[in-house]
């Protein structure tokens, strides 16, 4: 019998409370603008990337400097132990990703795009417990079937307020972090490696491509593709229909498939022909809360019947045979093109880019031959790094798999029956 369930047989052998989130805490979501005002103090700001990307927060993970009034300051502040949470997002997936403050901020508040959850009574519920429960899958099937919104979906405070938790003693929760927190240190040290690789294949992918000092005619995107702005629809009409290719399609992958396509929305026939998306045709993510997720790129390779494209990603089109679009792809998330991306994007309280924009960007145009040889490369180099059934990938897949089997195990509880 392990420790946790001996403490279960001795402190909750008929089962725990179940509580709603509101009755042990605060949730408030007043938040403040990415903007730098006169006449204001300047703060950091955490902001809904640093939430999703990171379970705890401390104050080297604040990177982004705004203004804010002496009142805001004192409303949204970080103290520790509170939690902050993604409340909004294009997709539901990305709803309720939830990160623990280690330690009070000074000079510091959280952005209008992150909820905070202030622990009514630290001493009886460890934030780390409830932390891991917003990864639990009960918690996340609550946070999707409340989820409302048409392009864009999320959780009021209300609603948050209302999603429902175990509740074990303390002793309980304690173990049970300190068992989960050694899963995750173990995936961490994996991941650790897995992104020295990563640093590695980008350095051997930004010198197969770059082309200073050689030969070879440049061109912008403009000159040798169309741009065109994608399909919105109400939420009512995805789940069924058609394939789409969908913000998170173009973020993960520099080149899609078929089986890649998980998205389905209905369509009329007018917006098959509008909005189609064909084999060779680019894809380009459109805004996103940080200016690091736009104007990623990858290529259609197949020909899918009917598919069409999300309004939050670009299509390109080419008017031309002169580039495999792989090898596009590749250039356009090369580190010297995503700066000028980057640097040709606009950023007031979304990061935001165009076809007007991504057309001034420059591409080389090598022979088909060469284009096939470095495609080809960092193919193998790309695999390495990314393909979950080999390797330090795979490795990093099952150990998840692992741990999400025995969180869900550890966090499910029997309710205690009533009277």
């Amino acid at each position: 019998m392990s420790r946790i369930e001996e403490l279960i047989q001795q402190l909750c052998p008929q089962g725990v409370e179940i509580f709603s989130l509101g009755e042990l805490g605060v949730f408030e979501n007043i938040g403040v603008d990415k903007k730098t005002n006169a006449g204001e103090k300047k703060v950091m700001l955490l902001n809904f990337m640093d939430v999703m990307r990171n379970k705890h927060i401390h104050k080297n993970i604040l990177s982004m400097e705004v203004s804010a009034s002496d009142s805001k300051i004192e409303k949204c502040d970080i103290k520790q132990h509170d939690l902050f949470i993604t409340p909004t997002s294009e997709t539901r997936d990305e709803i309720g990703f939830a990160a623990v403050a280690i330690e009070d901020i000074s000079d510091s508040v959280y952005s209008y795009h992150v909820m905070r959850y202030r622990l009514n009574n630290k001493n009886a519920v460890t934030p780390y417990f409830i932390r891991y429960l917003f990864e639990s899958d009960d918690l996340r099937i609550q946070i999707y079937r409340a989820s409302k919104g048409l392009t864009r979906y999320g959780l009021s405070a209300k609603d948050f307020a209302k999603l429902t938790i175990p509740f074990p003693p303390l002793d309980i929760q304690e173990e049970i972090v300190k068992t989960l927190d050694l899963f995750t240190k173990l995936e961490a040290e994996l991941e650790a490696e897995l992104e020295a690789r990563k640093t590695q294949y980008n350095y051997y992918r930004d010198a197969l491509l770059s082309f200073e000092g050689k030969e070879v005619e440049w061109k912008t995107l403009g000159e040798v593709y169309e741009f065109k702005n994608g399909l919105n629809k109400g939420k009512e009409f995805f789940g069924q229909g058609t394939p789409i290719v969908n913000f998170k399609d173009v973020f993960k992958n520099r080149s899609l498939s078929k089986a890649d396509l998980v998205g389905k929305v209905e369509v009329s026939a007018k917006e098959k022909i509008l909005y189609s998306a064909q084999k060779d045709d680019l894809f380009f993510t459109r805004t996103s809360e940080t200016q690091d997720d736009i104007g990623m790129c990858c290529a259609l390779l197949d020909d899918i019947e009917d598919c069409v494209f999300s309004g939050f990603v670009l299509r390109a089109r080419p008017k031309t045979n002169l580039f495999l679009p792989k090898f596009c792809s590749y250039f356009l998330t090369s580190n010297c093109a995503r700066k000028e991306i980057v640097r040709n994007s606009t950023y007031t309280t979304r990061a935001l880019t165009s076809g007007s924009r991504l057309a001034k960007i420059k591409i080389p145009i090598p022979s088909l031959s060469e284009q096939e040889k470095i495609v080809n490369i960092l193919d193998q180099l790309h695999a390495l790094v990314n393909d979950i059934s080999t390797g330090l990938p795979a490795e990093i897949q099952a150990r998840r798999k692992q741990y999400e089997y025995y969180r869900n195990r550890l966090l499910t509880f029997k309710e205690l029956a009533n009277g």
